[in-house]
């Protein structure tokens, strides 16, 4: 079952299990932070608060970027694909987007190579 919400004009395919990806990039630098997923709910608060909202498949729920961490996202803009099948999430990220206290989810090269700046330490975080 596809469903698909009208967002300023657009409809956002969310597919079959009523998800669509969305990648999280700085607004200023065009720095990739993060991709997470986004229901259609997550959509809707994220457009209403202006802090953004994803859906967490592991933990099945919503979620609000920064509750735990303090690391938030401010919305300055959400882009749809041409295919209406992602999202973009143009923000003004405070602290580290990763989890792990990097800056980026991709701080690393596939071969290894840590590439990405540590923002704060996880453990202090996340107690």
């Amino acid at each position: 079952m596809n469903s698909s919400a009208s967002e300023s004009g657009v409809d956002v395919d969310f597919g079959e299990d009523g998800l669509v990806p969305a990648v999280a990039q700085d607004a200023d630098s065009g720095e990739v932070l993060m991709l997470a997923y986004v229901s259609p709910e997550a959509l809707e608060r994220t457009l209403e608060t202006g802090t953004a909202h994803y859906y967490s498949r592991s933990r099945d729920e919503l979620w609000q970027k920064g509750k735990t961490s303090g690391h938030t996202q401010e919305i300055r803009e959400v882009r749809v694909d041409c295919d209406a099948d992602a999202l973009l999430y143009r923000v003004d990220q405070e602290g580290g987007a990763c989890h792990t206290g990097h800056r980026s989810c991709f701080y690393r090269t596939v071969g290894g190579e840590r590439v990405g700046e540590t923002v704060f330490d996880p453990d202090a975080v996340y107690e």
